[in-house]
């Protein structure tokens, strides 16, 4: 890989989980260097390390920790980063990450504020960066130059749709997805879960999070129109999903049992599918992207993997883990996936995206 152009990056929301981890990744990544660090009002002017809750295992860089946090308020200083990271929560990241748009800088964004705008990507990176090709259409609608919104998938979708995407490549568009999902505590961010309502017990319900799942699925698999003036939806192929969620006692690492049923007839075997997950590339591979894994999908023989504790943090959290890969009684086929919500289900995400964007010359 060509020697990379550095560039400066700006994170809001850098106090959250989210935030910690883009912070936590960022440290060791060959290109892109933290540059400004933004929270809330009552945090700004502070050094960081006076104002953060730290909840990663690794301990604050020093030079984070001395860094002073800035307000999440277009100034200067952000007018000097080359892009922005968003671990904004939903509430807040509407509104500033639009501001930092409409200020020429390129925002990559965890929230969900814009994920449904037509104009906008929705990108799991392992799945499809095909969608920049969008972008144009987007600046050219707010009469930006550089500036422009890419968003990452909800994590809980995220990982379900790299195995899907999977499946459609090698055995064509799918019927139906029925997913339910066993989700980690840390997607709540912190303070999340109350210990009172987790411990010794499974929640079944997180808000809006099924909905989520449900039309986050088609906009990701769906294609680009022709003109790339927006996206199709799947609609060439609708595709029909049903999601339960539900939140339990795991601190890292998203569980989904997931059954799907192909268009094609007759359906592939259950060797087939594992074969066709074990072979996925993506184009963030093939464009060397430093922080996307060796390998998409890895899958398991072992009749008891994945599990959150023993493959959350293989290959740094940014593929997925697949076991369990067999027949269906009513649909085709079923199977598990393990999916690490805090990296390739949020910051790992991000960044991917970025990367991909650098390579191809859009940042």
């Amino acid at each position: 890989m060509a020697p990379q152009r550095q560039l400066k990056v700006g994170i809001l929301g850098a106090t959250g989980t989210v935030g910690q981890r883009f912070i936590k990744l960022l440290a060791l990544h060959p290109y892109m260097h933290t540059h400004v660090l933004g929270a809330s009002a009552r945090s700004a002017g502070q050094k960081y390390i006076e104002v953060v809750k730290w909840k990663q295992v690794t301990r604050v860089p020093e030079d984070i920790a001395q860094m002073v946090v800035e307000e999440c308020v277009v100034n200067d200083k952000w007018k000097e980063c080359d892009l922005i990271f968003s671990g904004l929560a939903e509430g807040d990241a509407g509104e500033i990450e639009s501001a930092f748009c409409a200020a020429e800088l390129p925002v990559f964004s965890n929230a969900k504020n814009h994920r449904r705008d037509p104009l906008t990507p929705l990108i799991v990176p392992l799945v499809n960066t095909s969608h920049l090709s969008v972008l144009p259409a987007q600046q050219a609608a707010r009469s930006l130059q550089r500036g422009f919104i890419v968003t990452n998938a909800n994590c809980s979708t995220t990982g379900i749709v790299i195995p899907l995407k999977a499946l459609e490549e090698a055995f064509g568009p799918l019927d139906a997805v029925i997913v339910t999902t066993m989700q980690a505590i840390s997607g709540a961010g912190y303070p999340g879960v109350s210990s009172f309502d987790i411990m010794d017990n499974v929640v079944p319900y997180i808000g809006s999070e099924e909905e989520k799942i449900e039309w986050e699925t088609s906009k990701i698999l769906g294609g680009v129109l022709a003109d790339a003036s927006g996206f199709d939806l799947h609609a060439q192929s609708p595709l029909r999903i049903s999601a339960s969620c539900n939140r339990v006692p795991v601190l890292e690492g998203h569980t989904e049992c997931v059954s799907v049923s192909f268009k094609r007839r007759p359906a592939p075997s259950p060797e087939e599918v594992k074969d066709a997950m074990r072979r996925y590339t993506c184009e963030a591979q093939t464009l060397n992207c430093p922080s996307a894994p060796k390998q998409a999908i890895v899958v398991h023989e072992e009749v008891d993997r994945p599990q959150p504790r023993l493959d959350r943090d293989d290959q740094e959290g940014a593929g997925v883990n697949v076991g369990r890969v067999r027949r269906c009684g009513v649909l085709d086929i079923k199977f598990v996936v393990l999916s690490n919500n805090v990296g390739i289900g949020a910051a790992t995400s991000s960044i991917t995206n970025a990367e991909v964007a650098h390579a191809k010359g859009i940042v």
